[in-house]
């Protein structure tokens, strides 16, 4: 998350909105936003009814909790590009820019 808001005036640049979607409250996200040194962008709970939005994009654990996952979603609302990885890993952000390119 701290590489999204080190680059959040790229995404800007590319009419992008970066939104974050965690399955934990809005308390424990507020604590972790917070424990980063706080973020600039929304961050949103899935937390009730647990993990709905991750259900529906693929990206829910049987234990739980979501997988880390990128998407690309165009203004028309069709996902234009999506990553699930394991959770320690993180893509460069230079392939969302990539796909963000293509969609200027």
């Amino acid at each position: 998350m701290p590489s999204y808001e080190a680059d959040l005036s790229r995404f800007e640049k590319h009419d992008t909105q970066v939104l974050g979607i965690s399955v934990d409250s809005v308390p424990c996200n507020t604590a972790w936003a917070k424990s980063l040194g706080g973020i600039s962008y929304d961050l949103l709970s899935d937390f009730e009814p647990k993990g709905e939005v991750a259900r529906k994009f693929d990206a829910f654990r049987s234990e739980g909790i979501s997988e880390r996952a990128l998407f690309v979603i165009d203004k028309q609302g069709k996902i234009v590009y999506k990553d699930i990885h394991a959770i320690g890993e993180q893509p460069d952000n230079e392939e969302i820019f990539d796909v963000l390119r293509k969609l200027d």
